[in-house]
């Protein structure tokens, strides 16, 4: 009788495992099919960047294809929120408005390492681009950016020498009143930042903007 019951069990336990593999390979596909909240962040292609700031909000268009390093250098710096809480700390009527490094209180962030320089081939300096703030060593950008107030030529790379100039990474698309309203602002009340304005002008808060939206 007990051989019976072995016996017949054997079936049974065929079914059993037959149906366990079954469900964990449904379990699996549907996983396949619906990929998690991340994966869709990693995949998804940001067109640009708009930063809210004490004076109203300011939109960069990436230019990904002439700047690919500096971009994602940008991106990466703008996603984990570091530009939140600084200011526009060097601004220069009818040159420059530059910041991203420094906080209210003229302390510089820690940053990550620098990023190579495109300027070579790439972008020209042209009124209403972003590019990137250095050193004198070419490749020595981090974090700080500065937007054009006018054609600034002697900013770019010399096609002749081959010297590199500064990589333009985006363009301001929305927002370029409130650039010239930064540049308006009142300076020279802080003798180590003498090109800061009086009252900080800060970036509040940044949002990602996905291709298509």
């Amino acid at each position: 009788m007990m051989s019976f019951l072995k016996a017949a069990g054997r079936p049974l336990l065929g079914a059993l495992l037959l149906m366990l593999a079954t469900l964990c390979a449904a379990t699996s596909n549907n996983n396949l099919a619906k990929p998690t909240a991340a994966q869709v962040v990693e995949t998804t292609v940001i067109e640009s960047v708009t930063f809210t700031t004490d004076l109203g909000d300011v939109t960069f268009k990436l230019h990904r294809k002439r700047a690919p390093q500096s971009v994602a250098n940008f991106l990466a710096y703008a996603k984990s929120g570091f530009y939140n809480g600084t200011i526009f700390h060097r601004v220069m009527p009818g040159f420059v408005v530059q910041g991203g490094g420094l906080t209210f209180d003229f302390v510089k962030k820690a940053t990550r390492e620098p990023v190579i320089n495109e300027s070579i081939g790439g972008l020209r300096n042209k009124r209403a681009t972003v590019a990137m703030a250095r050193l004198p060593h070419p490749d020595s950008a981090t974090a700080q950016f500065y937007v054009n107030l006018s054609n600034n030529r002697q900013l770019n790379a010399d096609k002749k020498t081959k010297a590199p100039g500064y990589t333009v990474f985006a363009s301001v698309v929305e927002g370029m009143s409130v650039i010239q309203e930064i540049a308006r602002q009142p300076r020279g009340q802080f003798r180590a930042y003498p090109d800061a304005p009086n009252i900080a002008v800060r970036i509040l808060a940044t949002q990602l903007n996905p291709s298509g939206s």
